[in-house]
């Protein structure tokens, strides 16, 4: 039986008058994919950022182990090996892979940058997940969708972590470099990484998903086993859902 790593229960956030969470709860397992999928605007992001420590719930309790907290702060999630890659990647475009990679937390030798060992460990990192970037010293700005994604990943994951969140990793993206993405998650997947996905793509959700929560208006309106339905029925059921939330 797989160990839930995180537990959400009754999360609520509201911006002044938008209430953009209401009473969620969603549990994230090890060795799984857990996906949330919903249109724009349904929280899936304002989830990502709580579970990330960039913001503060009003109301809920997040389970991590045996320790509940009403709200995590960035070095918390840090802390409890929650790494996080948003929709925008947050890379430097003017700066190369390795730079990246190590934004923020370079290696030093001394008192100068050990350039040659960041190097060293970004070139690993990158074939780890299966990432070509034939030109490490290549601005980040020329790059392809799929291999800005790589950099970002390769950053998250420069520091041991017990889970991945994603958002909206393919958004973008062309057929191809969709296609390398979801492999390279699925990769991930087998080194024993847990991830949560938030992305509007279900059929792509389907595939590489071990368990869906359906969001929308800030509430789970569906909460399924991947390997237990399909697409066209979890579309069924979400209707289904929204007529009885409107009668």
């Amino acid at each position: 039986m797989a160990e839930k790593l995180i537990s959400a229960e009754h999360i609520y956030k509201s911006f002044q008058h938008i209430k953009a969470l209401r009473d969620v709860s969603i549990d994230v397992e090890s060795d799984r994919i857990t996906a949330i999928v919903g249109d724009n605007g349904s929280g899936k992001s304002t989830f990502i950022k709580i579970l990330s420590g960039s913001l503060r719930p009003d109301s809920g309790e997040i389970r991590i182990g045996d320790k509940k907290h009403s709200f995590l702060t960035v070095s918390d999630a840090i802390a409890a090996g929650i790494r996080t890659v948003y929709q925008d990647l947050s890379l430097d475009n003017c700066k190369d892979s390795v730079e990246n990679i190590f934004l923020g937390d370079e290696m030093m030798r001394g008192i100068f940058l050990d350039r040659k060992a960041m190097r060293e460990e970004a070139a690993r990192l990158l074939e780890e997940i299966r990432v070509s970037i034939p030109d490490l010293s290549e601005p980040v700005r020329n790059l392809s969708g799929g291999q800005r994604q790589g950099v970002a990943i390769a950053r998250a994951l420069r520091r041991p972590g017990k889970l991945l969140l994603l958002d909206e990793p393919t958004a973008a993206m062309g057929i191809q470099e969709s296609r390398r993405t979801v492999n390279m998650l699925k990769l991930l997947k087998e080194k024993s990484m847990a991830q949560l996905i938030i992305s509007h793509n279900l059929n792509q959700v389907f595939e590489i998903a071990d368990h869906i929560y359906v969001m929308r208006a800030g509430e789970i309106l569906a909460s399924v086993a991947a390997s237990e339905t399909s697409p066209e029925e979890l579309r069924e059921l979400i209707l289904r859902r929204e007529d009885e939330r409107l009668n």
